[in-house]
């Protein structure tokens, strides 16, 4: 399989560039922790930024929602952002100071869903605006990515405990504890096979997870890759960034691994996402916006 990687430099030096989501406005938008601001950029490489209320508010994880909203945590700011399609930016104070949240996702039914690294709780926020927190079980699991499943459940990766949660929309947790030791989960998405897969960022390994809780492991070929995020691609394969080792990796469902050097050195790609032109989008910590075609 062919591919061609382009990379758009931001004009904001030293940004920060982080978490990225396909819009359904058919743009990408993505976090800039160090600019303070939300980025959107057309498939033709165009950025219009948009200036977080709060300063220093640690921008980071991104997602669009099926109502066309963005929302996104602010990880130093204790805070939750959306920004409408007006351009409007809301933010919510979480009730816990010092929370830290990290990752987020849209619930089944539209609620906001999002981990607090450091309060070791899952949070939502229901379309009232209301919000509420549910402690996990086990101490200092630091909850990071969060994604809905198929099964109706949310599911998360507890980068300390090693292990991967679920939780149920009635709050229960059931915690699935990961064949590596120390493998430091971190990117979760939902795959094309109705299951969960996620990366090790310590275990260099790509995982799946079954809704049964069944779980296959998969080691990356480059050692020390430090796997960061990963999402479904266009191609019915699974698709993660590799900052240790400045690639952009590929999975296939029978666990085949191809990975594809970025060509900025020492870019640390984070985000990634499958974006409207059929194209996988990553960010680059090097303040730049990658972009991969399938040919």
């Amino acid at each position: 399989m062919g591919i061609k990687m382009d990379e758009y430099e931001l004009l904001d030096k030293d940004s920060g560039p982080y978490g990225i989501t396909a819009g359904k406005d058919g743009a990408l938008w993505f976090t800039q922790h160090k600019a303070n601001q939300i980025g959107r950029m057309t498939v033709h490489g165009e950025v219009t930024p948009f200036i977080v209320p709060t300063p220093n508010a640690g921008v980071l994880s991104i997602i669009s929602t099926t109502q066309g909203d963005v929302w996104f945590t602010e990880n130093r700011a204790n805070k939750i952002g959306k920004l409408t399609a007006t351009g409007e930016i809301i933010e919510y104070t979480l009730p816990s100071p010092n929370s830290a949240p990290f990752g987020i996702t849209e619930g089944h039914n539209g609620d906001i869903w999002f981990t607090e690294m450091n309060g070791n709780r899952i949070g939502r926020i229901l379309s009232s605006g209301e919000m509420i927190q549910y402690d996990l079980p086990c101490p200092g699991c630091y909850p990071s990515f969060i994604v809905a499943g198929t099964d109706g459940a949310i599911w998360f990766t507890e980068n300390q405990s090693n292990q991967i949660g679920r939780i149920t929309m009635l709050g229960e947790v059931t915690n699935y504890t990961l064949p590596t030791k120390h493998a430091g989960p971190v990117g979760i998405t939902s795959g094309p096979d109705g299951t969960l897969w996620f990366v090790e960022i310590n275990g260099n390994k790509i995982g799946r997870i079954t809704t049964a809780g069944t779980i296959s492991e998969y080691t990356i070929p480059t050692p020390d890759a430090r796997p960061h995020a990963i999402v479904t691609g266009p191609d019915r394969a699974l698709w993660f960034t590799e900052w240790g080792s400045n690639q952009i990796g590929r999975i296939t469902m029978q666990g085949e691994i191809t990975e594809y050097p970025i060509p900025t050195q020492n870019a640390e790609p984070h985000g990634i996402a499958s974006g409207p032109d059929g194209a996988i989008w990553f960010a680059e910590e090097c303040n730049k916006i990658g972009r991969l075609s399938i040919l």
